[in-house]
């Protein structure tokens, strides 16, 4: 049995809790790509981690106020509370994105540019494949997991050789 998904309510979102759920940067893609597709399935988040890792960003971002569930059968969607967010904290998301597609735009190499909030809010398509450059710089790679691993290993050696010594 599924159990009802909880949303506060518009006049109980707090900018606070708004503001520590986008300082992840995994989190304001996520913010990013519902802004550019509207409604999607939480399997879509996929390549931005693991399943947990992306149920425990979906989870704070429903439990800020800045997105709502949807259940439908055994799948849940995910889409922005636009009106909401808008009506207590003008102007905010479309920021977020237009922050959002800058930092896509660094992690690709290419030169940052200035982009309006209002053009971010017409067009959040324009990222298109660069918000993925961001989910692979905010998410450790296989080689970046095995390269801390190696870090770790040689620092436990270096550390017996000294009580040896």
């Amino acid at each position: 049995m599924l159990r009802d998904v909880f949303h506060p309510a518009t006049e109980q979102i707090s900018l606070s809790a708004v503001y520590d759920a986008l300082s992840d940067p995994v989190r304001r893609l996520i913010v990013a790509k519902l802004a550019e597709h509207g409604e999607l399935s939480c399997a879509r988040f996929l390549d931005y981690g693991s399943k947990t890792g992306i149920s425990y960003h979906l989870a704070r971002l429903r439990e800020a106020g800045v997105t709502a569930t949807r259940i439908d059968g055994k799948q849940r969607h995910m889409k922005l509370r636009l009106a909401d967010l808008e009506q207590r904290f003008p102007g905010l998301l479309p920021a977020v994105i237009a922050s959002a597609l800058q930092e896509a735009r660094v992690a690709d190499g290419k030169k940052p540019f200035c982009i309006s909030p209002e053009e971010a809010a017409q067009s959040p398509a324009a990222a298109g494949p660069a918000l993925k450059s961001v989910a692979a710089q905010a998410a450790p790679s296989k080689t970046a997991k095995a390269a801390a691993k190696t870090r770790s290993v040689v620092k436990k050696a270096a550390k017996g050789k000294r009580k040896a010594a």
